[in-house]
């Protein structure tokens, strides 16, 4: 088990319910806009945020924006170290850096210093398209080894200047490599891992590279904080990092939708049927596993751990509960009688 650290009220790691992040667009001195995003976030179920730091601007923005969100927020700095330190001043839930670049060891240790006398934590978040010159030249190039070696340098600087609260992550946009460098990483550290695949792009590869990567080293035990990467609006990757959650076996709140792919013996639209309960069911919190089924004759057999569901035949459906039959009803009437159901649940 990992270590336990806390970015403002949110554990992260020792056993702790794997959280969600993201991270804003807006440019973070523009408080308005990024308080309002905030918000968008929170309300998508995103429980920690970071926001970008270039210039002393967006650093003397963090208490602004502090006051006016409930959920953490993390600062991400890259290369001028006196960044991080006006944000500490500021009250900043958590800082990430980049390794080497934010200075020497003299820059790094006034990080350290400043974090450790105010309780915040650092994540050591090392990119495929940023390690260190001399790392690639060691190993050829952006590899598992060189991501990992990378990362424990850093945590090993920090660890000289008595600063121990520590997350890391190894990112990169190839789905295999960054799978294998945090296999690597686990294997060597307990500090607690954010996952993420970096530069995943648009949601309809993105979200695929994301459950992969993400989703499978989840499946493996591995990682206590995420972030879905995409090129959209971040309330998309909230909803992509609660899926995969889910998916995983991590999080059980709202519905769990089954529905069988159909084939032959399908009598039934079953696609767009399909589509309108994932629709009406979007916003539903309970905690239950809805089945939808093409065939009459399977269906309730199929999905017997189903909380409830339907099962179509010619111009009608059945409605069953753990796969007992309930009832029988007309096809037009099977959404409506399936949400019906639902409210009794």
């Amino acid at each position: 088990m990992t270590k336990r650290l806390y970015v403002g009220g949110v554990p992260v790691g020792g056993g702790a319910p794997v959280s969600i992040q993201s991270m804003c667009s807006t440019k973070t001195d523009d408080v308005s806009a990024t308080v309002e995003q905030i918000h968008r976030l929170e309300a998508a179920g995103c429980e920690i945020v970071r926001v970008a730091i270039p210039d002393q601007a967006a650093a003397e923005a963090v208490d602004k924006i502090k006051a006016q969100i409930s959920i953490p927020l993390i600062a991400d700095i890259h290369f001028n170290y006196k960044y991080a330190l006006a944000c500490a001043e500021r009250g900043i839930d958590a800082i990430r850096i980049n390794p080497g670049n934010i200075g020497g060891s003299d820059a790094v240790k006034a990080v350290a210093d400043a974090c450790r006398t105010r309780g915040i934590p650092i994540r050591v978040g090392v990119n495929g398209g940023s390690l260190e010159k001399e790392l690639r030249a060691k190993y050829g190039g952006v590899t598992a080894e060189s991501l990992v070696e990378s990362a424990l340098g850093q945590v090993r600087l920090l660890n000289r200047f008595d600063f121990d609260s520590i997350c890391i992550s190894v990112k990169c946009s190839d789905v295999p490599l960054t799978m294998a460098a945090y296999r690597l990483l686990s294997e060597r550290t307990d500090y607690p891992l954010h996952l993420g695949v970096t530069e995943a792009g648009t949601p309809l590869m993105g979200v695929l590279k994301s459950a992969i990567g993400i989703g499978g080293l989840l499946c493996l035990g591995i990682g206590d904080t995420i972030r879905v990467t995409l090129t959209a609006d971040p309330v998309e990757e909230i909803h992509a990092a609660h899926k995969i959650l889910k998916a995983a076996g991590l999080r059980k709140d709202g519905v769990n939708l089954i529905a069988c792919p159909t084939c032959g013996r399908t009598r039934i639209d079953l696609i767009p049927i399909t589509e309108e309960v994932e629709r009406r069911l979007a916003n539903c919190k309970k905690n239950i596993t809805v089945a939808v089924m093409g065939c009459a004759v399977n269906g309730p057999g199929e999905a017997a751990a189903a909380d409830i569901g339907i099962a179509g035949g010619k111009g009608e459906g059945l409605l069953f509960r753990k796969g007992e039959i309930l009832y029988k009803v007309p096809q037009e009437r099977l959404v409506d009688a399936l949400m019906d159901e639902i409210e009794k649940l």
